[in-house]
């Protein structure tokens, strides 16, 4: 039977609360009943040739209405005279005439009393948040259980705005550093509605970005350094991981930094004199520039032999023009034709670089338009040892 079940009726409801409708109009004041609902009805033939089916789609469609449940659904009717079965009424409507009808259709009358109370308990702290609560009452109806906790976070921000301390120090009652942790997204949505402008870092988006968005003390971002020459140890140290702004005030008496993506070539890197490693970095390389002393030194950086590893060279000396590369010329790559891999396409560099020398722009220019091959690369740890060794014997005294 094609006519229109109670069942989808039902559906045509829920549906309006599944995108919020019903919801939100109780915070805008839209006028949103009576709501007429879509009816499939029996056409003149179907009513002729199927009589009897007609009369149980009526008698179903009445059983699950206002008329006999006392809310819900309303039927229209119409008259309509046929010629062999006389006058009869068939619904010519569907309304639901207000939204407690509509709650009750769908079972829903406990949740909009919950997001009733948990909206008047949020504009009252906060009055700016209604055109959120408008757009997004379900999302604030599904946390509804946390939403004094949400409420709390927002009212200690907007008491303490940039505290500048680690999450894990934020004395906020009832809420611990994991809620925060898990509902960066929400309260990152709410606190830029409740916070004053200057109260916020517009520069620093997404759930990585929540702490130096709203004045919080990020974990640092370590750099992994190794002494190369054991004269120069540190109390008998030479792997390090520090902050960046510890690193500046070590100043190492190292004449030569050596910069490496791979970790273990880093750990594995062979002595050298006066000289360190740095590894681990990939594209993180722009956190080396506050280290003042290393502007000072002889830099070297070792990476793969591929469009990504010269893009990483290029950037580098942005920052270091005093950069020297290592390992990533012609010689090292024929030296090793056996190791090649194919560099995925997602990662190879499709723009153009300014800040190479001669050779190394030879090389990427054959790289990028795969004159020796398709996709050619050389990874770092594929090098042979003791090709390593050789090239640092420049380097000895």
């Amino acid at each position: 039977m094609s006519w229109t079940t109670p069942a989808e009726l039902r559906a045509q409801v829920a549906r309006l609360w599944e995108r919020g409708e019903i919801l939100r109009a109780r915070l805008t004041g839209e006028p949103l009943f009576p709501l007429r609902l879509r009816l499939r009805r029996p056409s003149a033939r179907e009513i002729a040739d199927r009589f009897g089916e007609v009369g149980d789609w009526i008698r179903h469609l009445q059983a699950g209405s206002r008329e006999q449940r006392g809310t819900g659904y309303a039927i229209e009717w119409r008259q309509i005279n046929h010629r062999v079965h006389g006058a009869n009424h068939l619904p010519d409507s569907i309304i639901v005439p207000s939204e407690r009808d509509a709650l009750t259709l769908i079972s829903r009358t406990a949740q909009a009393e919950r997001f009733q109370a948990l909206a008047a308990a949020t504009l009252e702290r906060f009055p700016t948040l209604g055109p959120w609560l408008a757009q997004h009452p379900l999302t604030a109806l599904e946390q509804a259980r946390h939403w004094e906790a949400v409420l709390a976070v927002l009212s200690y921000f907007a008491a303490h705005p940039r505290p500048g301390c680690y999450l894990r120090a934020l004395d906020i009652r009832g809420v611990d550093t994991k809620f925060i942790e898990s509902h960066r997204k929400l309260l990152a949505e709410l606190l830029d509605r409740v916070l004053p402008e200057e109260a916020i870092d517009w520069a620093a988006s997404g759930t990585r970005g929540f702490e130096r968005r709203y004045g919080l003390l990020a974990k640092p971002a370590l750099i992994r350094l190794r002494i190369l020459d054991e004269r120069l140890y540190l109390s008998g140290l030479n792997d390090l991981s520090v902050p960046p702004e510890q690193l500046d005030r070590l100043r190492l008496p190292v004449h030569r930094v050596f910069i490496t993506e791979n970790e273990i070539n880093g750990l594995a890197f062979p002595d050298a004199p006066v000289s360190a490693v740095i590894f681990g970095l990939g594209y993180g390389l722009d956190r080396l520039a506050e280290i003042r002393w290393l502007h000072e030194v002889n830099v070297h950086y070792w990476g793969d032999i591929d469009t990504h590893g010269f893009a990483i060279l290029d950037r580098l000396r942005g920052t270091f023009p005093q950069t020297r590369s290592l390992l990533m010329d012609r010689a090292t790559l024929a030296q090793h034709q056996h190791l090649w891999v194919k560099e995925p396409r997602e990662s190879r560099f499709e723009g153009r670089l300014s800040r190479l020398a001669e050779p190394e722009q030879a090389l990427f220019d054959d790289l990028q338009a795969n004159r020796l091959g398709d996709g050619v690369r050389l990874e770092q740890e594929r090098i042979a040892y003791g090709w390593l060794e050789q090239a640092l014997r420049q380097f000895e005294p």
